[in-house]
């Protein structure tokens, strides 16, 4: 078995370090890592607006448009943060100007936007809106981030080209070198803004609208409702992890775009009214954190708190050392301790139980006996205060949490009894 395993690492790791040391798809991992703390802080908001408490809706009735601006520009506005972080990252790789990097990738993602003429009308305040061109917000949200990555990197390569090419105005020595880097950005700005608003505000392109086109059937295959793309979604990370590769950095830059804007298209839809049993998106990345895997990739705070009342002495004190970490979803010291990689043993239970989990849990939401997630709070939230905050408080969803450990717990069960005789057996021979 450990001679499978061996072999097929060596197969794998070669198209593992392919794709995480990929150029932009490291950019489009780091770029949306970086705005973390507005989706976070973001969602936040959400939860204030949605506390559950009798009156409290109506209490804050007169300034829930107030309270309802943090969100929409944080949450509301990520396609443009995000084209700022990932032109930053991608120009860093290319050892280019990292600001100017930034701002032309943030304006070929605005320049995607067709203003709106407004003649009258109202802010949220109640003062009377002045006529003129408005941009609007719902354009800069999740629905234009795939746009957004796509123009940031296609400006971060015409900034590179035309700097390769010495296709640069230089001004003469002694010039100080800021103002020397903005008149070497004159004329890919120029190319971008001509490359950008001639298609859309012309010829009537929309970038977004096509990406949006082609992208769907596999954004739904993975994060949507579809029971398949869930389960090869978690089945991919967890696969990587057994032979010692971080599944998330691997599939991170391909599935994590989708899952950022499937949980901002939930929180943006809910915070315009539609009820938490009717959003669209159900494998999102809360989903997996809270409900298949328990404890980290693996689902393994349920073998955690097995290797605590283990015979064999350094499995119980793996299990005290991994317990803490566990209950926070943290669990590389499991992963690396036991070691699951590389563990024939253990390596069947951290598959399949995130597997059974995610069928459970998906037919139960299926059925409308607990609701989708709209919020994106911090991973580390233990995982049933996490399901209650992803859910709009539903009590439910804080029940399946357990209900997941439990299964969990079973299915780990007879590979750590069979791991834990292994082990007393080679604690007796030394």
């Amino acid at each position: 078995m450990n001679n499978f395993f061996d072999k097929f690492a060596e197969k794998l790791l070669p198209i593992a370090n392919a794709i995480g040391n990929q150029r932009h798809l490291q950019a489009v991992r780091n770029g949306l890592i970086a705005i973390l703390p507005l989706t976070i802080i973001g969602s936040f908001f959400t939860i204030i607006l949605n506390i559950p408490i009798e009156g409290y809706a109506e209490m804050i009735a007169p300034f829930k448009e107030q309270l309802n601006v943090p969100f929409q520009f944080t949450v509301g506005l990520m396609s443009l943060y995000a084209a700022s972080t990932i032109g930053s990252f991608l120009g860093k790789s290319y050892k280019l100007d990292e600001s100017t990097s930034s701002f032309l990738s943030m304006l070929a993602t605005v320049l995607l936007v067709v203003p709106v003429n407004l003649s009258e009308g109202v802010d949220v305040l109640g003062n009377e809106v002045v006529s003129g061109r408005y941009v609007p917000m719902q354009a800069l949200g999740s629905q234009g981030l795939f746009g957004a990555i796509v123009a940031s990197l296609i400006a971060v390569e015409i900034y590179r080209f035309t700097k390769e090419r010495k296709l640069e105005i230089k001004m003469p020595e002694g010039v100080p070198p800021v103002v020397a880097s903005s008149f070497s950005a004159l004329l890919p700005t120029l190319f971008i803004i001509l490359l950008f608003w001639i298609p859309r505000h012309f010829l009537g392109f929309d970038l977004n609208g096509v990406l949006t086109f082609l992208i769907s059937p596999l954004r739904q295959f993975m994060v949507g409702n579809n029971l398949l793309g869930g389960l090869l979604t978690q089945f991919l990370i967890t696969l990587f992890w057994v032979f010692g590769i971080h599944g998330h950095a691997v599939l991170g830059p391909i599935i994590r775009p989708m899952w950022d804007g499937a949980i901002l298209e939930n929180a943006e839809l809910f915070q315009n009214g539609m009820s938490e049993f009717e959003l669209p998106n159900v494998f999102t990345e809360q989903f997996f954190q809270w409900y298949a895997q328990m404890g980290g990739t693996g689902a393994t705070l349920a073998l955690a708190v097995l290797l605590l009342f283990s015979k064999a002495t350094y499995l119980k004190q793996l299990g005290k050392l991994s317990i803490l970490p566990g209950i926070f979803n943290i669990n590389e010291p499991l992963i690396f301790g036991a070691p699951i990689v590389m563990n024939p043993i253990l390596a069947i239970p951290f598959i399949l139980a995130p597997l059974v989990n995610t069928i459970v849990i998906y037919s139960v939401t299926l059925l409308d006996f607990m609701p989708r997630m709209m919020v994106k709070p911090p991973f580390s939230i233990p995982a049933p205060l996490g399901a209650l905050i992803t859910t709009n408080w539903n009590w439910f969803a804080f029940v399946m949490t357990i209900v997941s450990f439990f299964i969990s717990l079973a299915i780990y069960y007879p590979f750590f009894k069979a791991f834990e005789k292994q082990q007393l057996l080679k604690e007796k021979s030394e």
